[in-house]
């Protein structure tokens, strides 16, 4: 595994570290903290509500990390976690991220660009030809996907039980 070190200003160092099972409150905590502000003009408050509990849970979280081999990373500024970001490996070659998050009154100040980065290096040491994701085909987050290099190949409605659907796009970055 590794680390990124970057300076957000002139106090404050960023660091990338990998997370575990310690690190389940901290994520659901950021998750709880970025997604009202990510899906406030996107999905209604119960959809928001929904999908928390549904990815966010400790149990979903520790599920996520053991069975299903998601490998979380966690950005701090100051030993303060302040975004979070997963991937796994969903065949030979292909990583996919799961989520990238950085609490909104950071966002656009590097933190993110930190975590893409953490993840397009782990793929290239691990063999990964190309990187691939999920997003809202009405999130803001889809021009700081494309200014990473991905690109929109297709679109997709994802069923998420309780009449809730995922309506996304589709990205992908060869690395």
């Amino acid at each position: 595994m590794t680390a990124n070190n970057v300076i957000c200003s002139m106090e404050d160092t960023l660091v990338i570290r990998p997370a575990d099972i310690e690190d389940i409150n901290a994520i659901g905590f950021l998750a709880y903290q970025t997604w009202p502000s990510a899906y406030k003009d996107i999905l209604t408050l119960e959809q928001l509500q929904y999908m928390l509990q549904m990815m966010y849970s400790p149990a979903a979280l520790q599920e996520q990390m053991l069975q299903k081999h998601h490998h979380f990373f966690i950005a701090e500024i100051d030993e303060h976690e302040v975004g979070f970001t997963s991937y796994s490996e969903t065949e030979p070659g292909t990583f996919r991220i799961h989520k990238i998050y950085v609490l909104p009154g950071l966002q656009g100040k590097g933190v993110g660009k930190a975590l893409m980065d953490t993840i397009i290096e782990e793929g290239r040491e691990q063999g990964a030809k190309k990187i691939q994701l999920n997003v809202n085909r009405n999130n803001k987050a889809i021009s700081f996907y494309e200014s990473n290099g991905f690109k929109i190949i297709k679109e997709e409605d994802i069923n998420i039980g309780n009449g809730y659907f995922m309506n996304d796009f589709v990205m992908e970055v060869s690395i």
